[in-house]
């Protein structure tokens, strides 16, 4: 399992996902960065810190 809080990225932002892949986190934070910061497109750098900030969860 993996973990990751969008405030890690994005300062203020509360939401959190617990996921059993990266690759799950990621698509979950790219309808999130849609729906809630109003990004039509995630940039490679932003998904370079998303990737860095997943955590694992033991």
């Amino acid at each position: 399992m993996k973990s990751f809080a969008c405030g890690d990225v994005v300062p203020g932002c509360e939401a959190k996902w617990v996921c059993s892949s990266d690759d799950e986190i990621l698509a979950r934070v790219g309808a999130h960065a849609a729906a809630v910061h109003g990004m039509t497109s995630v940039p490679d750098s932003l998904v370079q810190s998303v990737r860095g900030a997943i955590q694992p969860v033991s």
